[in-house]
């Protein structure tokens, strides 16, 4: 099979799966949820003319006379009229009458009296001029953030529809690979399956299951056929060596391969495939780097197809330091975001997480890219 080109590659992950069902939760529980429709609000906001400031609401020319105090609860704010005034708590209800609220820094008080020069500002909020019912706040696909949840509140929002989690397994495979303590002779600490589990989560997925496989062809094939999950990523089995068994397993389920090898470095030898029950599988190359260089161009993606999660637009900056053209495959090359421009990280190699661990995301420098054309930016 053709390697596919980085962009197809990505594109594909994100747009072959559809989005998963729909949970109805709680406002307090939605952040980092994915919407699955429109919410609009359900009120005005304010719900009523409200003070802008702490001072007082007067009606016609100064000076005023001071008949009361509002303060915010109030549910009977009363009257003013020409020539008098009531002393007023910013978010309190404005009484009937009252054309502006006067700042307490912009006025005189004199026993009963109070004079100001005549407001420049109202300082008034007045009722449904932030939000009226039917307002739509947020679409679907859209993730839901703290100051999201605060808008939604403030429309009377009480639960939301969200896209339910993806449920992910990951296989770690390796007769070599160790997830605690310090490996022995000929072995590895497991340093993709806690990436894997991360960026999964921050996707918004489910926490994995972790499944732990040795090179083993009919372990594989047990755990990646399991009922359950809706993606099924495995790390270090995507290759062509005689211990990588994932092509072998997928042609044994009757697997759908949709991706068998990317053109990219590093992390070409990934793969996505899907099962005939409709799951998904995930290949990872076993390299860290080059596995999470794999996460970038097809997990995230396909999370993102089965969240139905609206798609960002690209972030692009002027590559700062020089990097060598990519030639024919696209390169993904570690950096940090300083003054507005991308900058290299030494010392990346598809083994290497140190580099990755110290940048912001990776460049993406594509096929024909010259040292003077911006870069794509993607966030770890």
């Amino acid at each position: 099979m053709t390697l596919a080109s980085w962009r197809e590659a990505r594109a594909l992950a994100r747009t072959l799966a559809g989005p998963v069902g729909v949970d109805t939760v709680p406002l307090a529980l939605g952040a980092g949820r994915v919407l699955a429709a429109d919410v609009c609000s359900r009120t005005l906001v304010p719900g009523f003319d409200t003070a802008a400031m702490d001072g007082y609401a007067v009606a016609g020319a100064g000076p005023w006379r001071v008949t009361g105090r509002v303060l915010a609860g109030a549910t009977n704010p009363g009257v003013v009229t020409p020539g008098t005034a009531v002393e007023i708590a910013t978010g309190a209800p404005v009484p009937d009458g009252a054309e502006a609220v006067v700042p307490y820094e912009d006025v005189r008080v004199d026993g009963g009296l109070v004079d100001a020069p005549p407001p420049r500002k109202a300082h008034i909020r007045r009722a449904g001029e932030d939000l009226r019912p039917g307002d739509v706040l947020a679409t679907a696909g859209r993730d839901v953030t703290p100051p999201l949840l605060g808008l939604l509140a403030q429309g009377g929002t009480d639960s939301l529809p969200v896209r339910r989690r993806p449920a992910v397994r990951l296989v770690v495979t390796g007769d070599e690979v160790v997830d605690v303590g310090l490996p022995g002779a000929g072995q590895v600490r497991d340093a993709l399956g806690p990436l894997v589990v991360a960026l999964t989560e921050q996707a918004g997925a489910s926490t994995p299951e972790l499944v732990p496989v040795p090179d083993d062809r009919d372990r594989l094939r047990a755990a990646v056929a399991a009922a359950g999950p809706d993606v099924v990523v495995v790390t270090g089995s995507s290759s062509v060596g005689r211990a990588d068994h994932l092509h072998a397993v997928l042609a044994d389920l009757g697997a759908t391969l949709h991706v068998d090898g990317v053109a990219c470095r590093p992390g070409h030898p990934q793969l996505l495939a899907g099962l005939p029950d409709g799951g998904w599988v995930i290949g990872l190359p076993g390299n860290p780097f080059a596995g999470l260089v794999g996460c970038l161009t097809l997990l995230r993606p396909l999370l993102d197809g089965l969240l139905g999660r609206a798609e960002a637009p690209a972030v692009r900056f002027p590559l700062r330091g020089g990097s060598p053209p990519p030639g024919t495959v696209t390169r993904l090359l570690p950096v940090r975001v300083r003054d507005g421009a991308a900058v290299p990280v030494s010392d990346a190699g598809p083994a290497r997480l140190r580099a990755a661990a110290d940048a912001d995301g990776v460049a993406v420098l594509e096929p024909g890219w010259e040292p003077d054309q911006p870069v794509e930016f993607l966030r770890f």
